[in-house]
């Protein structure tokens, strides 16, 4: 393996602390060339200096910096975010594509809007009062020009297992005024969510547990919809075994004609929708294949009347009025649902949206995306609409049509429009088992099976993250599956954080460069020397683990290659700061009771290349000065040259008092020292930097 190095002439022409070049000295036999170090500049740490900042402070110093730079086009742009296209939009070459690209939005949005409305619990009609008004609010509001949004399958699930433990089945009234009140709270916690830029809270959760919560939810979903396949009623529950049960316990009611239909519709769904992907050219496959499936069945139940197939059933006509919820009784229990769909809808919504924009080549801001989506949910509750978020189904077919603009969202929401005004009549005849197997169809794509098999060939934690919360939503329900995810989620963070990594340090040979030993075996240390690197924040809840692996490094470094002189035991510790972004006043106090430690067992401490942030926390805090400025250093190199040049001299005159003392390095009497006070005490390597070229 060979390794790139700093040339001779680089390492000649490096300069001394006093900025004057170095002091040579005599050489001693075997020496090539003095040590030249790199001088590190301490920071001011005087009371003209600038004190260490609030982070909220410069939060606000930021926005108001951005806002004074904002003009009004810039204000009405981050308003109302349609404007941005509005103002490029170009009707020669964009139209077309929007407008295709709404109509088979459309075409498929129509039946799965009230597939899943049937599986929120609610009557068919506010699927599509769900996907009217939200659509051209968000049109105005959202930043995204691909999203599609509308009812989604493990929303309505969601909402489904909200209204059914507070209101019986039969109470159809309370079931429609509770929905619409929880997509006014999703609404406002969005908003709200969006307003404080607070959508990197979820960025804890871990997408394991996205996966796993939504491969369980979809088997959940795909269960609860088999009672219109097999023509009799099932346990209304978001448990796996209590719908098993109910399956098995009504299997003599079982009927053929709702059987048959349902699964001819789902295979020719599912054939529709894999030839769709396959070929590009047969796209509009994925997009017709949900209104095929609605016309085949509602074509059979027309013609031949099959008496033990049920049907949708009447279906008002017209377009929704405005109303305000009735009563707020309710708003306490539905508060977690709300937060866990207005979690829903940042993991889901803004990370399609995200992709999209990136693949687009657009700019979109996230909380922006959440103000908008927001917006559209409480407006949406104003007209008779249940929560409603990003699909990614229908936003991947948005794409793949090659919308460009919000315009294509205009045009879907136009489409749901005319149906209310003039299809609803025919929906009456559509067949239950059509709808279900269009929310199966949907589904079956959310069993994330393959990101299982990944997650076990590359990270075995991850995979019984996913596992447990799968398994927890399976059998005990979504939200317990939904905690207990994310409760391992921040558990393995906060492991992470607090047993952060942290490598010895060892030489690459021929270089100037220090590597992790056990990712480098060839790399080697000195004799009496340990370097260490710290690879994360130094902060309260870690500097325990980091002393404690300090101690052991003492005694645990000999089993890798060493070099240098002969002794007994470790003299030098030094600590490699420089992936270090952040230390705390405890993580600081701890450092300096290590450094006493130390000083008790004739160990030095030295630090090399802290960032600069790290630099001014350690010298307000008095460490600089109770270490000594002297052990310093830019970079690894410099701090083991010293070091070694200190073992040496130590062995060579055998001198029984520590050379600790003999440098007198104890805090208050050298607080002035340089690098040159080092130099004249024969700061010289006795092995060459580099290999001598022959």
């Amino acid at each position: 393996m060979s390794y790139a190095s700093l040339s001779v002439k680089d390492l000649t022409s490096l300069v001394t602390r006093s900025g004057t070049g170095s002091t040579s000295s005599p050489k001693l036999p075997g020496q090539t060339r003095p040590v030249k170090v790199i001088p590190l500049q301490h920071p001011d740490t005087s009371d003209e200096a600038r004190p260490p900042s609030i982070p909220f402070d410069d939060i606000l110093s930021g926005w108001r910096a951005k806002i004074k730079r904002m003009s009004l086009v810039d204000w009405i742009e981050t308003l109302f975010p349609c404007f941005r296209w509005i103002r490029s939009y170009r009707w020669d070459e964009y139209f077309k594509l929007d407008l295709m690209a709404g109509i088979t939005v459309g075409v498929m949005l129509v039946p799965q809007a009230m597939s899943y409305a049937k599986l929120a619990g609610l009557p068919p009609i506010y699927g599509l009062y769900s996907s009217f008004v939200p659509i051209f609010v968000y049109a105005i509001f959202g930043s995204s020009r691909q999203l599609a949004i509308g009812p989604v399958a493990l929303v309505s699930l969601l909402v489904s297992n909200a209204l059914g433990g507070i209101a019986d089945s039969s109470d159809e009234e309370l079931h429609i005024e509770l929905a619409i009140l929880l997509a006014l709270l999703v609404g406002i916690l969005e908003c709200i969510m969006g307003l404080l830029r607070l959508g990197w809270l979820i960025r804890f959760i871990s997408h394991s547990v996205i996966s796993g919560f939504t491969s369980a939810s979809a088997i959940v979903i795909g269960l609860s919809q088999v009672k219109y396949f097999l023509g009799y009623n099932i346990a209304r529950s978001s448990k796996i075994v209590p719908l098993v049960e109910s399956i098995i316990a009504g299997a003599d009611k079982f009927q053929w004609p709702p059987f048959l239909m349902g699964s001819l519709i789902l295979v020719i769904l599912q054939v529709m929708k894999h030839v769709g992907k396959a070929k590009k050219e047969l796209q509009f496959l994925r997009a017709a294949a949900p209104l095929t499936g609605i016309v085949l069945g509602t074509t059979i139940a027309k013609v031949f009347h099959p008496p033990s197939i049920s049907l949708v059933g009447e279906i008002p006509q017209g377009l929704p009025t405005f109303s305000f919820p009735r009563s707020f009784d309710h708003v306490k229990t539905l508060l977690p649902t709300s937060a866990l769909i207005t979690g829903v809808a940042i993991l889901e919504s803004v990370g399609i949206a995200k992709a999209l924009a990136a693949k687009n080549r657009y700019e979109l801001d996230s909380n922006s995306e959440l103000f908008g989506l927001g917006v559209a949910n409480i407006l949406g509750s104003l007209f008779s609409a249940y929560p409603s978020t990003g699909s990614f189904s229908r936003s991947a077919v948005s794409n793949e049509s090659e919308a460009k603009t919000g315009l294509s969202g205009l045009i879907t929401g136009i489409i749901i429009g005319c149906s209310l005004l003039f299809l609803t009549p025919v929906f009456k005849y559509i067949p239950q088992c059509a709808l279900a197997a269009i929310v199966i169809s949907a589904v079956s794509g959310l069993v994330d099976y393959d990101e299982a098999i990944f997650l076990w060939r590359v990270d075995k934690r991850d995979f019984t993250l996913w596992t447990i919360t799968s398994t927890t939503t399976l059998f005990f329900g979504i939200e317990i599956g939904v905690l207990v995810g994310v409760g391992f989620s921040l558990a393995f963070v906060i492991h992470e954080s607090a047993n952060p990594h942290i490598a010895v340090l060892g030489r690459l040979p021929g270089t100037t460069v220090y590597r992790n030993v056990k990712q480098y075996p060839e790399a080697y240390t000195y004799n009496g020397i340990v370097i260490v690197r710290i690879d994360a924040p130094i902060y309260f809840a870690n500097i325990s683990y980091i002393k404690d692996r300090l101690r052991e490094y003492e005694v645990a470094v000999d089993k890798y290659t060493t070099k240098g002189p002969e002794v007994e035991r470790i003299s030098f510790v030094i600590l490699e700061m420089s992936p270090v972004t952040h230390i705390d006043s405890s993580a600081v106090e701890a450092l300096k009771e290590l450094y006493q430690e130390y000083k008790a067992r004739d160990i030095q401490l030295a630090i090399s290349n802290p960032n600069k942030d790290v630099h001014m926390t350690i010298a307000r805090s008095g460490m600089v000065e109770l270490v000594g400025k002297e052990w310093y250093f830019v970079r690894v190199h410099d701090a083991v040259q010293v070091c070694l040049n200190c073992v040496q001299s130590s062995n060579l005159e055998d001198k029984k008092p520590s050379f600790l003392r003999r440098f007198g390095n104890n805090g208050s009497n050298n607080n002035s020292s340089s690098y040159t006070d080092l130099q004249t005490y024969n700061t010289l390597l006795k092995e060459p930097l580099l290999p001598v070229e022959k």
